[in-house]
């Protein structure tokens, strides 16, 4: 997972922290600055680090934000039906899994989105799925919520949207343009 300096800088001031792990940018706004990123499934010091998807911009942070502390978690567990989450879940940790492969001896990532098998813990994971392409109900979900509360644009952060090798590249497309957001793609 090649990053640049200043996407490894950026992403620890949004962080306030330095990384722990490998990552990659996989949804930049307008401006350029990372939104979402990949995490590489096992940090430097061999740690399993479960949440793929990472949601660091700023904004969309403190949008997802609010909505988690107005009870959106509880509100998102109980509109999603149970099994549309459990294949969710289901389908990250296949991602995630697959980055690890057969590399580490040690402890391995466990769980779906966020890290937990099922339920509902954090919008801001299944959202920064959700930008990145993913099959997510939660994440679409909580992009709905943003768009009515914002309406001037849920998603003005998420605009361009780098793809990776393979896994939902369309699919990002399609989620961020759902929301109403300029996209442009790289093969």
């Amino acid at each position: 997972m090649p990053v640049s300096a200043a996407d490894y800088a950026r992403v620890a001031e949004l962080l306030g922290r330095s990384p722990e792990g490998d990552f990659e940018v996989v949804v930049r706004d307008r401006a350029g600055d990372p939104v979402v990123i990949r995490n590489a499934p096992i940090l430097r010091d061999g740690r399993p680090m479960p949440t793929l998807f990472w949601l660091v911009g700023a904004e969309a942070r403190r949008r997802v934000g609010r909505l988690e502390a107005s009870g959106g978690v509880r509100a998102a567990e109980a509109a999603v039906p149970a099994d549309a989450l459990e294949a969710a879940h289901a389908r990250y940790a296949a991602e995630r899994d697959a980055a690890v492969g057969a590399a580490p001896a040690g402890p391995r990532p466990t769980g779906g989105v966020g890290g937990t098998r099922r339920g509902v813990k954090c919008l801001h994971a299944h959202y920064a799925w959700h930008l990145a392409g993913g099959d997510d109900p939660v994440g679409r979900w909580t992009a709905d919520r943003l768009a009515a509360a914002y309406p001037e644009g849920a998603d003005a952060e998420a605009a361009v949207v780098e793809t990776r090798a393979g896994a939902g590249a369309e699919a990002g497309v399609a989620a961020a343009a759902e929301a109403g957001t300029a996209i442009a793609a790289e093969a």
